[in-house]
């Protein structure tokens, strides 16, 4: 029976380019997942869009004497240049600068209102005389008074993951000058969070299928006890308060944001037709899945369902699977020092497939984990080209050059019919198996290893029968082999589909198949004997190790 699953991915801030921490995070994540339930026949619906209210677009069209939007549209239009060439596939990624999505976030806010979720508080906030304005929470740094990071932002500690507020920083100061700012009265709205502790707390006791480190996270965040949040700021881009007598306030990003997964979904049913559509992912039976980094874990484990609980009526999420860090050569990531590999630049030079190898071999899922140049050669050569690659080219010219451009026929064979399967291939079906189990539960690095083991058991496999040394004595016994090795690389392709697109999608139209991978569902196929081939290429090309120097030298 099929299952209908929402996904909604994080928003970029559309600030600057991707990088991969943010794709190993964030965003590779939920296409694997999503093309695995869509080859299963499940309904999916995978929705983000570039964030361009945050005030680091704010900050980068200052430093640049643009406008906030200039900025926001330049990347987002990158944005969608790079999921097509990475292979990563949205029913929707829009923006949160759309009438859509202005409405939807400002029914959010009304119906809180009405329900007696938000009022209104004077607060002190940080206002610099140097820059003649008040300090957005991104504007203002200092120490964090938990763990003592010194970089601590008015928002959120990135060392601790703790979100905060300005007053709470140790020697703040303005992000901008780096004065010392003062605090000034400022009447703004807050949302009542502690009012959904207990809601939440019995909430997060039914999450037993989350990771250990985001349910971990989140119980302790809860112990702590829940602070209500502002949820507008003094700032003159972004969603305006539908109230009056406030025309210099606009809703808080963090508030705002979250609210995109909803608006997204609204906006997605009326391209299709039917307005009413979203309701089967929100209102009906569907299971929600949210994929994020760690640092924004109390944003959608806390945040958000507490605004879902207050609203009423919407589902609440299922799993939220978040990713721990990606270091690059050892050193944690810094765009500002651009101590990072930005996604544009990479594909600038590199193949889709191979980075989405990696990055999956490698996924950060319970623990941070490192990039380095000299593994992504080593994974590309010695587990793409030499173990995979190699077995699918051995297959496929060997077919080719000897069984006149196609697969063995039943001829060729004899009795392939009559025999029994052989140890492989019902290894093959227990395989497809667990790596569906895997991805369904999310467990991606421990899924395309067990594809990658199927591939080297198939080499083995092809050098114990040698069809081509049995060809000139024993045609039909080579034809048998060859061809039972040509199932299980047919097999290797659906796995390794949700991974490596687009590698897969041309080993299927080589192996003389038309249409997607995606149409032929989650089992497997056997190509039929006689089958007619294309013409075998490389599916992978051999990286020179010349090119980790000259790859490490470009950091920093």
């Amino acid at each position: 029976m099929s299952e209908r699953i929402f996904i909604g991915v994080a928003w970029p801030y559309a600030n600057s380019p991707l990088h991969l921490g943010q794709i190993a995070g964030a965003y590779l994540p939920p296409d694997i997942f999503a093309r695995y339930h869509r080859a299963r026949g499940n309904e999916v619906l995978m929705v983000s869009g570039s964030d361009q209210h945050g005030t680091p677009i704010t900050i980068r069209a200052e430093q640049e004497g643009v406008t906030p939007a200039e900025i926001a549209g330049k990347y987002h239009r990158q944005f969608l240049e790079s999921w097509q060439q990475l292979g990563i596939y949205f029913d929707l990624f829009t923006t949160t600068d759309n009438i859509n999505h202005t409405e939807v976030a400002q029914d959010m806010f009304l119906t809180l209102l009405k329900k007696g979720y938000i009022y209104k508080k004077t607060v002190s906030q940080p206002f610099c005389d140097s820059c003649q304005r008040y300090l957005p929470d991104r504007y203002i740094e200092g120490v964090c008074p938990y763990c003592g990071y010194s970089g601590a932002r008015g928002d959120q500690c990135d060392q601790c993951g703790q979100p905060l507020t300005p007053a709470e920083l140790v020697e703040p100061r303005c992000g901008l000058c780096q004065a010392s700012p003062d605090f000034k009265d400022s009447e703004h709205f807050f949302f009542k969070l502690s009012a959904f502790e207990g809601q939440l707390l019995e909430w997060i006791k039914q999450q037993n299928h989350w990771r250990n480190n985001v349910l971990n996270f989140t119980k302790s965040y809860l112990v702590a006890g829940l602070k209500d949040r502002a949820i507008t700021r003094d700032i003159n881009w972004g969603i305006p308060l539908p109230v009056d007598g406030y025309p210099g306030k606009r809703l808080y990003v963090w508030f705002e944001a979250v609210i995109g997964y909803l608006s997204a979904s609204k906006e997605w049913a009326r391209n299709t037709g039917n307005s009413e559509k979203w309701r089967d992912f929100w209102q009906g039976k569907a299971k929600s899945y949210y994929f994020i980094g760690k640092d924004n874990i109390p944003f959608h484990t806390i945040i958000w369902p507490a605004m879902l609980m207050g609203y009423g009526g919407l589902n609440l999420p299922y799993d939220v699977p978040a990713n721990e860090f990606l270091t690059i050569e050892g050193r944690k990531l810094s765009s500002s020092r651009n101590w990072a590999v930005w996604l544009t630049d990479f594909l600038s030079r590199y193949d889709p497939d191979p980075l989405r190898y990696l990055l999956s071999v490698n996924m950060p899922e319970t623990g941070d984990t490192d990039f380095s140049w000299r593994e992504f050669v080593r994974r590309n050569n010695d587990e793409l080209v030499a173990t995979y690659g190699n077995l699918v080219q051995r297959v496929l010219t060997f077919s080719f050059r000897n069984f006149d451009g196609c697969l063995p026929s039943y001829t060729d064979m004899e009795t392939c019919e009559t025999q029994e399967p052989t140890q492989l291939e019902m290894d093959s079906l227990t395989v497809l198996k667990d790596v569906g189990e895997d991805i369904s539960k999310c467990h991606f690095k421990f899924a395309i290893k067990k594809a990658m083991d199927l591939a080297r058991k198939a080499n083995r496999y092809l050098e114990e029968e040698s069809p081509w040394k049995v060809l000139k004595n024993d045609r039909k016994a080579a034809a048998r082999s060859i061809y039972v090795a040509a199932c299980i690389i047919n097999h290797l392709k659906t796995m390794f589909y949700p991974f490596l697109p687009f590698s897969s999608q041309r080993l299927h139209e080589f192996l003389g198949f038309s249409g997607s991978i995606e149409q032929d569902g989650w089992k497997l196929i056997s190509p039929e004997p006689g089958q007619k081939l294309l013409p075998p290429e490389p599916l992978f090309t051999k990286l020179d190790e010349s090119l980790i120097a000259e790859e490490t030298a470009r950091l920093g």
